[in-house]
């Protein structure tokens, strides 16, 4: 099976092309493009809706144009269309969902409607060739998406089987990241800045609370943290680099160590054989560092996964992975986009 994924949630505009059979437990990936209004949003601080949207008009129909390379006869070769329906920006979602209707009544092919969070959890099951061989993920399994509008977990008891044990009160983890970095007046998005800036400290000087570690259920909460940075922001008379990075430092610890309590303590109770890490933040080095050091501390059988960093962030190719594993195909006219979509 051939399938287009198309993601359009957010800044980034992203087609790709994955291929595999209905016994395999992984997709191979044959293409993933991704263009992005980044540098725009980042002068401002933040994505602007309006322009993610203008911008995406613009680079969609050449993206899918160069997934497409390489398919002899698209019209033929494809046998499904993957796209995301939300959460996202109801504008930039309208770009995706509407072209891929598109294409759908011209090729005559059928849609599958695929939920932005799941993309992420399916980013796991993705090979970048069919020859490096499938990655061994066994269910029952634990997912932590980790981003910079979501931290939420969820236990998968298989593929038509996930269920949502918690997510964030206020803030997510890479919101944290951000508005810290706005603060600091580090560019945007500031994580990769507040992880390279981090590596260069080995000592938590600020020791920022950890919200929420111990509630006994599986929320996060990271609007206090963020107030806690604030306040040692505002004390600093000098923001020399030193002092920035062992701010960062602490916030990243602070965010670690929430973040790898809660997923241990839910593959604890519900005894799962594998924990699987998707989102922006699951790039963070140091995040997956500090989950296989305590697994290994545990002694536990538990395996980890997490994806290339690549697909870690938003693409297409993550929605055309999760359209194989929960194929809900419809017909072009029975799709529309849903901002608000969140886990069932």
């Amino acid at each position: 099976m051939t399938i287009l994924g198309i993601e359009t949630s957010c800044d980034e505009t992203s087609a790709a092309i994955v291929k595999a059979q209905n016994n395999d437990k992984n997709v191979t990936l044959c293409s993933n493009v991704v263009a992005t209004s980044l540098s725009l949003h980042a002068k401002t601080g933040g994505i602007i809706p309006e322009v993610a949207a203008r911008e995406q008009v613009k680079f969609i129909i050449p993206v899918i144009k160069e997934a497409l390379n390489g398919i002899k006869n698209p019209e033929q070769d494809i046998d499904a269309i993957a796209v995301t329906i939300g959460p996202g920006l109801i504008g930039s979602l309208l770009v995706g969902v509407e072209t891929a209707r598109t294409f759908s009544y011209v090729w005559k092919k059928t849609l599958i409607p695929v939920n932005h969070l799941f993309g992420h959890i399916y980013a796991n099951f993705i090979e970048e060739r069919a020859e490096l061989g499938t990655k061994d993920i066994e269910f029952p399994a634990v997912s932590l998406i980790v981003s910079g509008g979501h931290t939420d977990l969820v236990l998968m008891k298989n593929h038509r089987s996930i269920k949502w044990l918690g997510g964030t009160r206020d803030d997510a983890a890479g919101e944290a990241f951000d508005k810290t970095g706005r603060l600091l007046g580090l560019q945007y998005p500031a994580g990769p800045e507040i992880e390279k800036l981090a590596g260069r400290v080995k000592r938590d000087n600020y020791r920022f609370p950890r919200p929420v570690i111990d509630s006994g259920d599986f929320d996060f909460s990271f609007s206090g943290l963020k107030t806690a940075v604030l306040r040692e922001v505002q004390k600093m008379k000098n923001r020399d680099e030193q002092t920035i990075s062992e701010i960062c430092f602490s916030l990243q610890e602070a965010v670690i160590d929430v973040l790898v309590k809660k997923t241990l303590d839910a593959a604890n109770k519900y005894k799962v054989k594998s924990i699987l890490l998707g989102g922006g933040v699951a790039a963070n080095s140091a995040l997956r560092d500090s989950f296989e050091l305590k697994l290994s501390i545990l002694g536990s059988k538990t395996k980890l996964f997490v994806p290339d960093k690549k697909l870690c962030t938003d693409n297409a190719a993550m929605i055309a992975a999760a359209g194989f594993f929960n194929r809900e195909e419809t017909d072009w006219r029975n799709i529309s986009a849903n901002p608000e979509l969140y886990f069932d």
